[in-house]
């Protein structure tokens, strides 16, 4: 009960790239780093950082400790009918510990009855905000099509490619269960973006909403940032429907190569610049190009 206490805590303490905050955890364990960065035990120093960065963590850690009230965080997911799995429950996602830095917990709402599906029955469909109907079509067309053979859709819940990925999913469920998770990058006490209200309450029915921040956390540019880890660990395949040049959703393949996963990309038209960002990730060789769900499944299987 301390680790698991101690971990809601840390989730609100420290952010998911805080260095310092995650060798605390790897050398002391999540009870005693989160004693040692709130000064309820003397502080001392540590082969992987210096007295320097720790003093400098302490002063940033210090305006976050009169927030943190792990009690109040458990209770408030429980009353959403949610609540917080650790590395070693049941349910905890064994692919996330192939992260170097993997959450300290997982806040989640919806039915986790029967967990959260292993990396080679999971396919992330991911891309552009805005995009157009060819993505929208091509998007709803795969989900459905893996969620018919029992594949789960990780996506992260935005407007455009996301979300059509995870109303195809749905459409497509097959399986006793999750069709598709949604990554998100803020508290579960909130849908974000609003427009997705409906679909996030279609997801608690038939899937799941996780996050790594703790209810009432507002989500930031740096979260999606570090949300988009999980998305790829979460999957074995990371496949990227339609993206600019510079689209966000590249971070996600990125990751997803960081931790030897595969990476998949649609390609579209070349006048297109929605599609740019697929035909880059083509062109540099880190992606496989994909137009169906039968290359995906086949690349899930290799």
């Amino acid at each position: 009960m301390n680790d698991r206490i101690a971990r809601a805590a840390l989730t609100r303490l420290f952010e998911p790239g805080d260095r310092v905050g995650r060798a605390l955890v790897g050398r002391l364990g999540a009870y005693a780093s989160l004693r040692l960065a709130t000064g309820a035990q003397p502080v001392h120093a540590i082969p992987e950082v210096t007295v320097e960065e720790l003093s400098e963590a302490l002063s940033r850690w210090a305006s976050r400790v009169p927030e943190v009230d792990p009690e109040k965080d458990l209770a408030t997911i429980e009353r959403l009918g949610g609540g917080f799995l650790i590395p070693g429950d049941e349910h905890w996602p064994t692919g996330l510990d192939d992260l170097p830095d993997a959450p300290y917990g997982l806040w989640y709402r919806g039915n986790i009855a029967h967990g959260i599906p292993a990396p080679e029955r999971c396919v992330a469909l991911t891309g552009s905000r805005d995009s157009t109907s060819y993505g929208a079509a091509v998007t709803g067309d795969i989900a459905y099509q893996l969620a018919q053979r029992e594949i789960c859709i990780i996506s992260g819940l935005a407007y455009g490619i996301d979300a059509h990925a995870h109303r195809g999913a749905l459409a497509g469920s097959a399986g006793e269960g999750p069709a598709t998770i949604a990554v998100v990058a803020g508290g579960l006490d909130r849908d974000y973006p609003a427009g997705n209200a409906d679909l996030a309450a279609a997801l608690r029915i038939h899937g799941l909403i996780v996050s790594e921040q703790p209810p009432a956390t507002a989500p930031t540019r740096y979260r999606f940032l570090q949300r988009d880890r999980i998305i790829a660990a979460l999957a074995g395949v990371t496949c990227v429907v339609e993206a600019r040049w510079r689209s966000g959703a590249l971070n996600t393949a990125a990751q997803a190569e960081t931790i030897a996963r595969r990476v998949a990309a649609v390609p579209g038209s070349v006048h297109s610049a929605n599609s740019a960002g697929c035909h880059r990730l083509v062109r540099d060789g880190g992606a496989v190009l994909v137009t169906d769900a039968n290359d995906i499944t086949e690349l899930l299987a290799g």
